[in-house]
């Protein structure tokens, strides 16, 4: 039970990130803003299933918004790591809490209370990831401490 998300964008760049049930980052990938968000979900997916592939071996749904809809994305995905993606829509107008997407939007907002990461200071994509990757730590390290 992942998400993806890439909506987040930021003067011109995109952030595609993988967390878990609890909101948790797990993997970020951060490019410009007109790259299409499957293709960087699949890299991104890749490259956690290189680096750390005992986080997605009991994963059994893969939760998505409507960015991420289309077969040959949830092929790549089953291809992987044998995981059915599920596709979270809005069915009203107006806007109501959508189950499960909002764990991956609460990331975004935990991110985004941070000045360094509300706009984009950094020249390199690689350094906006370590970044995030720095203040996601600060966050977990700090409801550690609590």
């Amino acid at each position: 039970m992942y998400g993806f998300d890439g909506a987040k964008k930021v003067k011109g760049r995109k952030r595609q990130t993988i967390v878990d049930s609890q909101g948790l980052l797990l993997k970020v990938i951060v490019s410009e803003g007109n790259a299409p968000e499957r293709v960087l979900a699949a890299y991104a997916l890749m490259e956690l299933l290189e680096e750390r592939p005992e986080l997605l071996e009991k994963v059994e749904v893969l939760w998505v918004d409507s960015g991420y809809d289309g077969d040959k994305f949830a092929l790549c995905v089953w291809l992987m790591i044998q995981a059915h993606v599920e596709v979270i829509r809005r069915t009203e107008q107006e806007w109501k809490v959508l189950p499960k997407r909002w764990v991956v939007e609460r990331t975004f907002g935990w991110l985004n209370q941070y000045r360094r990461l509300s706009k984009d200071y950094e020249h390199l994509s690689e350094m906006s990831e370590v970044a995030i990757y720095a203040v996601m730590t600060h966050i977990m390290l700090r409801r550690l401490v609590v």
